[in-house]
């Protein structure tokens, strides 16, 4: 079992920490990557694009001319498709383009993806992180601390946290997860993962073979 080292708040050493191999020595498969963030950014769609058919264009309720006599082509209303102003043929509707996938190969795209953090040396976990008061310099310097200043940071954290959901808002490089909210495309887009001891736990308790048929 792998371990990894325990740092305080301050960035000294606390010690160390096992690693679940199942969940971070996992075989990195990055077509997982795509299939995962393909399907979250798919959800992500609001799908409300849409045109006007020539039912639904106001007006044109009478026939513009007589049907014969005219020397004109014949007419049935002025908001067909053919006219400036008309109905569109075939135009966007409104759809969803959320496509599924099976809970065993999220599963594994999302232990992938943190196996990836690990090899490359970019994961970090702290004993715990807190902040007096919901101030972004408060996080920058615990982040400092740590020696995670000016990275792109996704941190990870048991439970809810106002001061620091608050804090990391103005950041645009570093964002605040709960455990449950553990994603593949948050880790990937973020250069670095830290999580506290607390949010390791969780992750390992889901994603572990213990965990295998939890939600």
């Amino acid at each position: 079992m792998a371990t990894l080292e325990l740092k305080k708040a301050g960035g000294k050493s606390g010690g160390s920490v096992d690693l679940d191999p199942a969940v971070f020595e996992a075989v990195v498969k990055p077509h997982l990557f795509h299939a995962e963030v393909r399907r979250q950014l798919a959800r992500r769609r609001a799908g409300t694009h849409a045109t006007k058919n020539r039912a639904l264009v106001s007006g044109g309720g009478i026939k513009p001319w007589r049907q014969k006599g005219t020397g004109r082509a014949r007419q049935g209303t002025i908001r067909a498709p053919q006219w400036a102003g008309g109905g569109i043929v075939f135009g966007p509707v409104p759809r969803g383009y959320e496509h599924a996938l099976s809970k065993k190969t999220r599963r594994a795209a999302l232990r992938s993806a943190l196996s990836l953090r690990h090899k490359e040396g970019q994961l970090s976990v702290v004993d715990a992180l807190a902040l007096e008061a919901p101030r972004t310099r408060l996080l920058l310097d615990a982040l400092a601390g740590l020696g995670l200043g000016g990275a792109s940071v996704l941190v990870v954290i048991e439970a809810a946290d106002r001061n620091l959901e608050l804090a990391a808002r103005n950041l645009p490089r570093v964002d605040v997860l709960r455990a449950e909210g553990l994603n593949v495309y948050d880790v990937l887009r973020h250069e670095r993962l830290l999580l506290t001891q607390g949010a390791l736990a969780r992750v390992q308790q889901r994603l572990g073979a213990s965990g295998e048929g939890a939600a």
